[in-house]
């Protein structure tokens, strides 16, 4: 729980509702099959060439999925790469990888959605987008797949 925390948006709840309803992260070969299993990829129609893109799924885990998304909208408000008192304080006691890790997840997520803003998508949907992305990364933290990236 406390490595979720380390996530902005993510706090006591969320983490324990995320941790308890998924159970073992490690079913899941990738994140965007978590993502999957929570609703927050886009649907698809396809008939031969033709393909139509449609919103979220909503299959899977809605709890989880509301939560995700609640927690999406609270890393879309403020600076990218500020960090409040709050977050250095549910960070303190993990280790270094964890918070570094973190870090560059909360800093790709908050330069995604204002990119996202600023090429004109509406804001719920720049906010599923980033949904979707926090799902990926907390399936990177609870399986060990932390590998931190050079390009934010």
């Amino acid at each position: 729980m406390r490595r979720l925390g380390c996530f902005l948006g993510i706090k006591t709840h969320t983490a324990l509702s995320l941790i308890v309803e998924t159970g073992d992260f490690n079913r899941f070969a990738k994140g965007s099959t978590y993502a999957s299993y929570l609703g927050l990829v886009p649907g698809e129609h396809s008939s031969s060439d033709d393909t139509n893109r449609l919103g979220i799924t909503k299959a899977g885990n809605g709890h989880l999925r509301k939560l995700l998304v609640e927690s999406a909208g609270g890393i879309c408000k403020g600076q990218i790469g500020h960090k409040s008192k709050l977050l250095r304080q549910r960070q303190i006691g993990n280790p270094a990888e964890v918070i570094a890790y973190a870090d560059k997840a909360n800093t790709r997520m908050r330069s995604k959605y204002y990119r996202l803003i600023r090429h004109g998508k509406k804001r719920n949907i720049a906010v599923a987008a980033i949904a979707r992305e926090l799902a990926c990364f907390v399936w990177g933290m609870m399986t060990d797949n932390i590998c931190i990236y050079d390009n934010v």
